[in-house]
This record gives C-alpha cells, structure tokens and sequence, in this order.
C-alpha cells in the first residue's frame, strides 16, 4: 500500500468478494465516503458487487452520504434475512463457538447433504434467500443517471471459464445472484442462455474495464480474501477452503502485474481481521458479526486517507 494518494486524477475502485466477509469492504467504504472520495468507475464480484451497487446508486442519488446509507441498509437487510433463516442461532450457541458455524445443527444438516447430492438435487428452482435482498437494494434507473460511477460486475461463464463483465445498462438481479453464486451451493445462474458461477473464479475482481478508456490515477483495491493463511490446512474443508482462496488470487495478482505505469494502487487488505476466523464464518451473516468486520473495515481505511474530493 502506498501513502499520500492524490485525487487529482480519476479514482478507480475494486472490490472483492468473500460472502459475509464482504462487510470488511463495507467498513473501509464507509471510511472512504466519509472522507470524500467518490470514484468514477467501480468494480466488484459477489458481495462486492452488492456494495459496489450500493455506492453507485448512493452517489448517483445524493453523494457519499447517501452511498454510505445504502451500504448500511444493504447490509442490514442481509443480517436480518440470515436471522430469519434456519441458520440463526441463539445466545448460547455465540457464546461457545464464536463465528463457527461448524456446530450448528441445522449447518451440518446441510453440509452433510451436500457431500450426497449436488445444488440442482437440493434446489432444482434454484431457490437463493439473497434473491429479495438483491431486489431490495437494485435500481436500475439509479445506475443509469448521468451522475452514476460506471459499474462493472463480473461473474464466471461455466463453460468457457471467462470473466463475463456486466455494465450498467445489463445489471439485473440475476447478475448479481450470477456473480454470488457458489457452486456448491446454488445451481448456476442462467442469463440468456449461458450459465454462470462466482465471478471470483476467474477475476477477484478483474481489473481491466477499470483501465479503458485510459487508466485511472489511483486505483483503490479491497481484499476480503486472505493472502496468507497461516498452518496447513488438515480436513477436506479447510483444504478446498484454501484452494479457493489461493485460485481467487490467481487472476488478480496477474492483473496486477500487468497495471500501467502511473496507476497508484492502495490495498486495504482483510489479512489481519479474517485470517483467523473458521471457515464457515464465510457463510454467517450474524448482524454481530457483520458489524465487527465493518469496524475492522473503517479502521484499515483508516491508515491510508485519500485526500478528499473538492
């Protein structure tokens, strides 16, 4: 991460997605808005996405303040749809095992079925509780007022294995669900005739609509997947758990390799929040939970201050 950014040049905005850990990123946004900045074009994969559309229809509609409303709404709506959910858990179940899911009932319930059959036996009409999350926060016509950052969400073609980057004008929910869909969870989202799974399988997030038509002066990069994740994991979960992490990094450190001269990069990594967590912490979007992430969030935006706009 450098120091001193200027935003005297155009600001681009990256945002990775990691499930309920995206609430990091929502914590460094809130920062970042509060400071001022407002980027001219965004990119984001799962709940990246989410936040990505949250600020853009937030600056579209009124600035930073406004963005910084809709990413507490999004986020709120998605801690209160997991309370309503069979995953909810009481004071106790807290109180003994933290974050980890891996003793819930109802958890182990499901990851039990799902060594046995695959998403499409368990959900054939693709049932997904973020769909009414998703229409919630989405508004087409916010995306497409002149004032909007441009937006690009990207999701994975499962046939090819490409980066399918959506824009403005093509967003819908079942991109959004498309670019969050886990694959051994959800069956694959179909949008006009092609099929896809999370974006971050092949761009976490892919960086190059954020390069055209020229590149920007600073490039904000938000990392909500671990880089390193110390130990050998030793059970079937934790390993595939690492590979994931380890092949969601792949396309992005290529990408990065690859930026043009003169773009000042600033990372705000997740390192130090998430690395020790367990692995089902992924998949617990506990209101609790997701406001510890967003403290640890604003405290890493914290140490890299742009300079406001204006």
């Amino acid at each position: 991460m450098v120091s001193s950014p200027r935003h005297s040049v155009s600001t681009a905005l990256a945002i990775q997605g990691g499930g309920a850990h995206g609430a990091f990123a929502w914590g460094v946004l809130d920062r970042l808005l509060e400071d001022g900045v407002r980027p001219e074009r965004i990119c984001g994969v799962s709940s990246g996405a989410l936040c990505g559309v949250a600020v853009a229809q937030g600056l579209a509609r009124g600035g930073p303040e406004a963005a910084r409303e809709a990413l507490s709404n999004l986020w709120g709506a998605i801690g209160r749809a997991h309370d309503a959910g069979p995953l909810s858990r009481g004071p106790l179940e807290r109180w003994l095992f933290g974050w980890d899911l891996s003793n819930n009932l109802a958890w182990a319930s499901m990851e039990a079925a799902g060594r046995l059959f695959s998403p499409q036996q368990l959900n054939p009409f693709g049932h997904n509780p973020l769909r009414s999350v998703v229409a919630g926060l989405l508004d087409p016509a916010a995306l497409r007022l002149p004032g909007a950052p441009r937006l690009f969400v990207g999701a994975t073609d499962v046939e090819t294995g490409q980066s399918v980057v959506f824009d403005n004008e093509s967003i819908s929910i079942d991109v959004l669900l498309a670019s969050a869909c886990v694959p051994f969870v959800f069956p694959a989202v179909q949008i006009d005739g092609r099929h896809y799974w999370d974006g971050g399988y092949s761009g976490n997030p892919p960086l190059a609509p954020l390069m055209a038509p020229a590149p920007p002066g600073d490039l904000l990069l938000i990392r909500v997947q671990p880089r390193t994740r110390p130990g050998v994991p030793r059970d079937s979960a934790e390993i595939l758990n690492r590979v994931n992490e380890i092949a969601f990094q792949t396309a992005l450190d290529a990408e990065l390799s690859m930026l043009p001269p003169g773009v000042r990069l600033h990372t705000y990594a997740a390192d130090k929040a998430l690395a020790g967590l367990p692995i089902t912490s992924k998949l617990n979007p506990e209101p609790d939970f997701l406001r510890e992430l967003f403290q640890a969030g604003r405290a890493a935006a914290a140490l890299d201050r742009l300079d406001p706009v204006g």
